[in-house]
């Protein structure tokens, strides 16, 4: 098995493709198709199932290009500084429940890494996909919660997935609102008051459930439910439909400065906010400067 054949595998996965992939890599799609049997044959793995659409990988073939990727930045790394002669180019890479103290932390982490030459990528997405990424050794680690509602099936799908889950901080529950929203004066509010509102939750494709939510509560009743997939939309319908959401009450400025404010819930249940990190992985210094800067923002 040859770097080479890794990263036309790599180029394979990323396309969907053979024959885009051949086209793209300047060899002929026979000979690249080639290259996948020989390393499969090697590997006594099946890397890709084939379909009329193209190609995707199964699941030892997810895991195997985990490795991949990392050997090849590895070696990325290596022919910057010592043949190329450049500073290293870091990879790094956060997948994420969407929270905005995630992102401020990230722009931290970026100010203070100050290197010219990286690559960084914050992935805001649904829960299930936070735990693939980070088996799969595409994410370096993943932020997510536990509460007493998801606790049992998430740890248990993070010791199938060969995860170690690491707190970070705990988070009593609140609610996000429009700063002149009927219930904004209230000291707490309760989920009766919250019923004639608008409840608003990020969608989780096929594990649309209370386990993988990213809401509290999201098993409660409610007539008034409106999924979407990205945090500007949730502040769009709470400014406009007097919607609310409810999560930790953490930095609660998104996009739109003071127009959003949080009010606790009157709720007996905790966050608890933490991190993801495959077993056999230690936490890079990134990953260790990442961290810090989130845990200041426990304290704002």
């Amino acid at each position: 098995m040859t770097l080479q054949q890794l990263k036309y595998i790599i180029t394979v996965a990323e396309i969907g493709s053979i024959t885009k992939a051949a086209k793209e890599l300047y060899i002929s799609q026979p000979s690249l198709s080639e290259v996948i049997k020989d390393v499969e044959k090697e590997t006594n793995l099946t890397i890709f199932n084939r379909c009329r659409a193209g190609v995707a990988p199964t699941q030892e073939g997810i895991e195997f290009l985990g490795y991949a990727r990392q050997v090849i930045e590895q070696m990325n790394l290596l022919e910057a500084k010592y043949i190329n002669f450049q500073p290293a180019k870091q990879r790094f890479c956060i997948s994420t429940q969407h929270y905005t103290f995630t992102s401020n932390a990230f722009v931290d982490l970026v100010k203070q890494f100050g290197q010219e030459r990286y690559e960084f990528i914050l992935n805001e997405t649904q829960t299930h996909q936070i735990i693939e990424d980070v088996r799969n050794r595409f994410s370096d680690l993943g932020i997510l919660y536990l509460c007493q509602s998801n606790k049992s099936v998430l740890l248990k799908a993070f010791e199938e997935y060969n995860l170690d889950f690491f707190e970070l901080f705990k988070a009593d529950p609140h609610v996000f609102i429009r700063k002149e929203h009927p219930l904004a004066l209230k000291k707490s509010v309760s989920l009766s008051d919250l019923k004639p509102y608008p409840r608003l939750s990020f969608v989780q494709g096929v594990y649309e459930s209370s386990n993988f939510s990213e809401e509290l509560f999201s098993n409660e009743a409610s007539e008034k439910i409106i999924k979407v997939s990205d945090r500007a939309a949730i502040v769009n319908f709470m400014i406009g439909l007097n919607g609310y959401t409810i999560s930790s009450g953490i930095f609660p400025k998104y996009l739109h400065g003071d127009s959003i404010i949080s009010v606790p819930l009157e709720e007996k249940e905790q966050m608890v906010i933490g991190y993801v990190l495959n077993k056999d992985r230690e936490l890079s210094e990134l990953g260790r400067i990442y961290i810090e800067a989130l845990k200041q923002y426990q304290k704002k």
